[in-house]
C-alpha cells in the first residue's frame, strides 16, 4: 500500500499455526537511501521482493534495513536478503543486537526453553521450528542506535527507543511526515489501534510506559506490522489505550 510517494507498506502474508496472516514490513526511500523496515519470517524473501516489484520498485535499489525488535517474524528473512545483496547495511537498537547476531538466545526462545518439560507436544514443534529460524537468521548488526538519535535520511527518522514488547524494541517517528512505524508497539484489530497482547510482550510495565511515551509525540498516521495502516485520531487512540492499561494494575 503507497502511504505516499517515499513510503511504502508492504503486505506479506504467511501462515501461523494453520491460520491466514498479514505482516506489515515499511519500505521507505528518499534519491539516496532505500531503507526496509524488518525483513518478514524465514523464507519470505520472495514475497518481500515481489511486493517491493509491485510498488513499481528495484530491490537492487535496497541499501538498508532497520530492525525494530528481533522477534523471527522480524528478523526472518534478513540472513536471504544478505545472501543475495550482500552490501545491504544491518541496523538496530543497542539492546537487540546481541540477540539479532546470535550472541545471545532470544528471549521468548529462551523463555520456552526454561519451560520445555511443560511444553504440549504442538508447542515443542513451534519451539524446534523457531529455533532452526533463529539460527538461520543470525546476521551481524552494523550499526546501533540510541533512544532518541536522528536518522539522516528521508526526510528525519527519529529513533524512539520503546521497549516492553522485547528490552529492544524501538519504533521510528517520521518527522517530515508525522508517521509513525510502530513494529509490535501496537497492532490494528477489526479497524481500531489495539496495544499488543499481554501474552506476547516481555515486560508489561515497560511496555506501559514506552506507551506514555508515544503520548508525546504528533502522529497522524501509525503503521503497525500486524495490521497495517491506522490515521483516525491516532494521539487519542494512543492515550485512550494508555490510560486503560495504566489503570489495570499493571503498574
Amino acid at each position: 500500500m503507497k502511504i505516499n510517494n517515499f513510503i511504502e507498506m508492504l503486505e506479506i502474508s504467511f501462515n501461523i499455526m494453520g491460520n491466514e496472516a498479514v505482516i506489515n514490513p515499511t519500505l521507505i526511500r528518499d534519491d539516496s537511501n532505500m531503507i526496509l523496515v524488518d525483513a518478514g519470517c524465514p523464507g519470505q524473501l520472495p514475497q518481500i521482493k515481489d511486493a517491493i516489484a509491485k510498488a513499481g520498485i528495484s530491490f537492487d535499489k535496497l541499501d538498508k534495513v532497520i530492525l525494530t525488535h528481533h522477534d523471527i517474524d522480524h528478523i526472518g528473512s534478513i540472513s536471504s536478503i544478505l545472501n543475495e545483496l550482500p552490501d545491504v547495511k544491518v541496523i538496530a537498537h543497542e539492546k537487540e543486537k546481541s540477540y539479532i547476531d546470535g550472541e545471545e538466545c532470544p528471549i521468548k526462545l529462551a523463555q520456552m526453553e526454561n519451560n520445555l518439560n511443560l511444553l504440549s507436544p504442538q508447542m515443542k514443534i513451534v519451539y524446534e521450528k523457531l529455533k532452526a529460524g533463529f539460527e538461520k537468521s543470525k546476521v551481524n548488526v552494523d550499526r546501533t542506535l540510541t533512544d532518541g538519535e536522528s536518522l539522516p535520511y528521508c526526510g528525519g527518522i527519529k529513533v524512539v527507543f520503546t521497549p516492553g514488547h522485547t528490552l529492544g524494541h524501538i519504533c521510528l517517528y517520521l518527522e517530515q511526515y508525522k508517521i509513525l512505524i510502530a513494529g509490535d508497539a501496537l497492532s490494528v484489530e477489526n479497524g481500531m489501534l489495539c496495544q499488543m497482547s499481554s501474552a506476547t510482550n516481555f515486560d508489561m510495565k515497560l511496555y506501559i510506559d514506552s506507551l506514555k511515551k508515544l503520548t508525546a509525540y504528533d502522529i497522524e498516521t501509525v503503521i503497525c506490522y500486524h495490521g497495517g495502516m491506522y490515521d483516525n485520531n491516532v494521539n487519542k487512540a494512543i492515550k485512550e489505550l494508555y490510560n486503560k492499561l495504566s489503570n489495570n494494575n499493571y503498574l
